[in-house]
């Protein structure tokens, strides 16, 4: 039942980035264009989506439990450092250059947008990168003991 309720969230999700426009990489392009042709539209759209996430969140922590899995996984790292800097630096030149991030991403691949056939599987190897140069700082470092 819980992939079926995934899926479901998935395809509101992807349909409102269809419906708003941010599956359009030139909708996003032109929002941060602030000294050319402006559109202010992406500001609401995530204006909107904050305001849903934040009545989300207060109905959802709410609950002692979550209905498909037995407890909550939030996060608790708080430090902001140099790791998460530099992630959301890339994340933004990326977002900034292409117009897509991952979830219109994928919504325009599905509708067979110019430009997601180069993005998508860029997307994916910087992500399996990233995963691999952060398991390789998770091992401790050995010591040959002669």
């Amino acid at each position: 039942m819980g992939i079926l309720v995934q899926f479901a969230a998935a395809l509101i999700f992807g349909i409102g980035l269809v419906i708003s426009g941010m599956a359009n990489p030139a909708k996003v392009q032109n929002f941060l264009d602030v000294a050319g042709s402006w559109d202010p539209s992406l500001a609401f759209v995530m204006a909107g989506a904050l305001a849903v996430t934040a009545l989300g969140y207060r109905l959802v922590l709410a609950r002692p439990k979550p209905i498909f899995a037995p407890d909550f996984q939030l996060p608790t790292r708080r430090k902001i450092d140099a790791r998460l800097l530099l992630g959301a630096a890339v994340f933004g030149v990326g977002w900034g250059l292409a117009g897509f991030c991952p979830g219109p991403a994928l919504t325009s691949l599905g509708l067979g947008a110019p430009g997601t056939l180069a993005f998508v599987p860029a997307m994916l190897a910087g992500m399996a990168a990233a995963r691999w140069l952060a398991a390789g700082r998770a091992e401790p470092h050995r010591r040959k003991i002669a």
